[in-house]
């Protein structure tokens, strides 16, 4: 089995270690004997998204978002025919605000890709600090650290990819965190997200090639007790001591 990662403008989306969420996956294709290749794609490239199985959109500044606005109205037909094709996108942060509809900063309005029913809005002050939550595509806690001015608010219909148990999620406010739409998740937690939760890694790798191949999956599975003794170190820290 093949798989193809895309990793878009990583020379300007990757403030938070997103290059450590494709090494993630990389190895635990290769784990598996899954024969993966990851491309780069540059401002000026050409994207075939009908080529790649994965597409991971990271985190960058409001400056770095701003410089590749343009170039995210070349590439919005093409992306958006990939998402409702049932491609497999993680967007990230920065990423994640960049799929929606629009970004407004306190000066400018960074339009999205309008791949998902959602908007950003930036508002006095930063939600910063480490997050858990839980959903239901997962039996571990979903774990990571958030760091963003904007508030996310999400359209009618479009599925949160969680409930926060310990930090900010979205907006500080619903209660809710990162969204799934079709094979696409979009969320704010970083630091980078997928060696934290190997279980997001492995639902973007099955969902990938069950498109591909055509016919359900079953990844074989891994130890991984390394990663969930770190996931469990840190749900049992932020949240179980906040409960007892």
């Amino acid at each position: 089995m093949k798989l193809t990662i895309g990793h878009l403008y990583p020379d300007l989306l990757n403030l938070y270690g997103d290059r450590g969420n494709i090494q993630c996956l990389m190895s635990r294709c290769r784990w598996r004997g899954i024969e993966a290749q990851t491309i780069p794609f540059e401002r000026d490239d050409k994207i075939d998204f009908e080529k790649l199985d994965i597409v991971l959109l990271g985190g960058g500044s409001d400056r770095e978002q701003l410089l590749v606005c343009e170039k995210l109205r070349e590439i919005q037909p093409d992306f958006k025919k990939y998402v409702e094709d049932n491609g497999v996108v993680i967007a990230i942060c920065g990423g994640y605000q960049l799929i929606g509809k629009y970004y407004k900063l306190e000066d400018a309005t960074i339009t999205g890709l309008n791949l998902v029913d959602l908007y950003t809005e930036q508002e006095p002050g930063r939600l910063i600090g480490n997050i858990v939550m839980e959903s239901p595509l997962f039996s571990m806690p979903v774990v990571g650290f958030e760091n963003h001015g904007g508030r996310t608010r999400l359209g009618k219909g479009v599925k949160p990819l969680g409930r926060v148990l310990y930090g900010n999620g979205n907006d500080g406010r619903s209660g809710y965190e990162g969204i799934v739409y079709k094979n696409v998740i979009g969320t704010y937690l970083h630091g980078p997200l997928l060696p934290k939760n190997p279980q997001i890694a492995d639902w973007l790798i099955q969902k990938a090639l069950e498109k591909r191949y055509g016919k359900p999956i079953e990844l074989s599975p891994l130890k991984d007790q390394e990663e969930r003794e770190a996931n469990q170190y840190i749900y049992h820290r932020f949240v179980k001591k906040d409960s007892e």
